[in-house]
């Protein structure tokens, strides 16, 4: 399945993707579906600051799509990106947000960022542990009860994975 950098025209796709994760789940804690017009500006946003943004495709449609931000806006900061992964509800299961998430590992790592850490939405969120797992991430934290959705108070899981040569040397930036 190809990935590929977003562009402009995957913005109602990404947005209906999305869209159904913060109406139905709790990985992310957002109430209210922002659409496709607030998805294009993140997407937009994003890959001016230097992240990389990817979807994936399966027969020509876009069924998932991963992205990097900054982990915090501090400037010590700069080398750490936080990872989001989200793939079309249908088409869990297959692979597909292990695959997304390998590519922006790699993207990552290509602009030499050391660190990414992963900041789940709920820890009862199996599929989304299971997949940072098997992807390098370890677990460093819950954060519990740090959000209220669907009528319940929601953990935070934190993991992390170092990027390309981590913190065995100096940053280049």
């Amino acid at each position: 399945m190809p990935i590929r950098a977003a562009t402009p025209e995957d913005s109602l796709a990404i947005a209906a993707i999305y869209d159904a994760a913060v109406l139905a789940g709790t990985a992310s804690f957002e109430i209210d579906p922002p659409g496709p017009e607030e998805m294009a500006r993140r997407r937009q946003a994003i890959m001016d600051a230097g992240y990389p943004f990817l979807v994936m495709e399966e027969d020509g449609l876009v069924v998932g799509y991963a992205y990097a931000t900054a982990f915090r806006p501090r400037v010590a900061y700069k080398n750490t990106v936080e990872n989001s992964v989200y793939v079309d509800e249908t088409m869990h299961g297959r692979g597909f947000g292990k695959a997304l998430l390998e590519a922006l590992i790699t993207a990552c790592e290509a602009r030499d960022f050391r660190q990414m850490v992963a900041v789940i939405g709920d820890s009862g969120n199996a599929g989304s542990i299971a997949l940072h797992r098997a992807c390098g991430f370890a677990p460093i934290g819950t954060l519990p009860a740090t959000g209220f959705k669907l009528g319940r108070w929601i953990d935070t899981v934190l993991m992390q994975r170092a990027l390309g040569a981590g913190s065995g040397t100096l940053p280049s930036r």
